[in-house]
């Protein structure tokens, strides 16, 4: 029996104010439906056939659909909004500031909107970056450009009761954070101390990790330029291998704890022969090692390409010991460290070889969001808008079943998105890759 799970959204009061959008009640009348909150999906779309041949879901559970609604719990008037992006860039920040900016500008006639500097450190008792305004003009062609105009930064989250402190002095009662699994539990503790504190503030998040880690729904947004930016680096690799005696094309893209970039470019450029993600653990040595099932590629087709997520293998190397200002654990370069063993392990069979390493990653993230990222993140800001205004809080805006939802932060961060190695994404990269469905020495005696 699957454990229930409330996808339930907490609201700061009863929405009385008519909305400005002008928008439609009724069906079929030619124009855009305003979105109630009794307006659900089912949450999962897995079915049974009873005995009598009908559907029967797997999941009773429905989630609450994003949208405007009808009735609005702030005046416009007496709205000052703030955004902050947090953690690591990624691409398409720029574009979710413009469209958040945007929609409370134009579509609600929000005139006090702020980005905070740096993330939660511009919301520090003694940040240095004062509040920039934001307005259509400051925002007007910022989705050109990869980065985030507001800098971004890890750090300043468990600072909740400072954070909450400067949030009333500011007298900002809405703060929409762009981040990934860091910065949305830390929306989520600065939503508990709001709560404690009795005050009037929406805390909405909107999804950003380019490892596509968050549980729940379908993608964050970056991921399909990371992949996009990957491919040509992958496909350099491939050539630089097959042009080598016994060539190896060695590239490592991100993903901590979730091989998503890697098993989707995988399969956008066919031209790799070993794909490894943190999920699939694998030995170096052995008879079924890497290392080995390596050899046999390189000596039978001349050349070979490894794409390797950043968290994959770090079973293989030491701890560092070390944490990142989000709490992350520091890990080794797997990559370098792949290249080396590589390197020592033909040298002691006697084999030339050519090993070509290359980390895009900086490359990657610093690039500017294409053409699908630019869709959704307009439309994740446009919902984050349409979300706080209501008086919605602790929401996450996130696509699912290919519709806009709202998510509760705290169930969104209670579970990491990873790669179902029984799933059909990592079967269709096998079948691409050709690799073994496992590359650890199993004893069985």
């Amino acid at each position: 029996m699957n454990k229930k799970m409330d996808f339930s959204i907490p609201s700061l009061g009863v929405a009385k104010i008519s909305s400005p959008i002008i928008m439609s009640s009724t069906q079929n009348d030619g124009q855009a439906d305003y979105v109630d909150d009794s307006d659900h999906i089912l949450y999962g779309i897995d079915t049974d056939i009873d005995k009598d041949g009908h559907p029967v879901p797997r999941h009773e559970e429905t989630v609450e659909l994003a949208g405007p609604r009808s009735k609005i719990y702030f005046n416009p008037a007496h709205v000052h909004a703030a955004i902050a992006t947090c953690g690591g860039i990624c691409p398409g920040l720029n574009n979710v500031i413009r469209a958040v900016v945007r929609c409370f500008w134009y579509r609600y006639g929000v005139r006090r909107i702020s980005g905070i500097r740096f993330g939660y450190q511009g919301l520090l008792e003694n940040s240095p970056w004062p509040l920039m305004p934001l307005d259509p003009d400051v925002v007007d062609d910022i989705q050109e450009k990869g980065g985030t105009i507001l800098g971004s930064a890890r750090g300043g989250g468990k600072q909740v009761e400072e954070i909450v402190d400067s949030l009333e002095r500011l007298n900002i009662n809405i703060l929409v954070t762009v981040g990934g699994d860091g910065t949305l539990r830390g929306a989520w503790e600065i939503y508990e101390e709001v709560k404690k504190r009795g005050l009037k503030i929406s805390i909405i998040g909107i999804p950003k990790t380019i490892d596509n880690d968050l549980s729940f729904i379908q993608s964050s947004f970056g991921v399909d330029t990371a992949v996009q930016m990957a491919v040509p680096v992958v496909r350099s690799a491939h050539v630089e291998a097959k042009n080598s005696v016994h060539g190896i094309g060695l590239v490592k893209v991100m993903g901590r704890e979730s091989g998503f970039i890697a098993a989707q470019t995988a399969l956008a450029q066919s031209d790799v022969n070993f794909c490894l993600i943190p999920e699939n653990p694998f030995d170096l040595d052995g008879p079924n090692g890497l290392l080995e099932h390596l050899r046999r590629r390189v000596l039978d087709r001349g050349h070979a390409v490894i794409l390797v997520s950043e968290g994959a293998g770090q079973d293989l190397v030491p701890e560092t010991g070390e944490k990142d200002a989000s709490g992350n654990v520091k890990y080794h370069d797997i990559g370098v460290f792949l290249k080396e063993k590589i390197i020592e392990y033909f040298k002691k069979e006697g084999i030339e070889t050519n090993v070509k390493y290359i980390d895009p990653s900086y490359i990657i993230r610093s690039a500017s969001a294409d053409s699908y990222d630019s869709i959704y993140c307009a439309r994740l800001g446009a919902h984050a808008v349409h979300a706080a205004m209501a008086g919605k809080t602790q929401a996450l805006i996130g696509l699912l079943h290919n519709r806009f939802i709202h998510l509760p932060i705290s169930l969104a961060v209670s579970s990491r998105n990873h790669v179902d190695l029984e799933g059909s994404l990592w079967r269709d990269v096998l079948e691409n890759t050709r690799q073994p469905l496992s590359m650890k020495n199993f004893n069985f005696d």
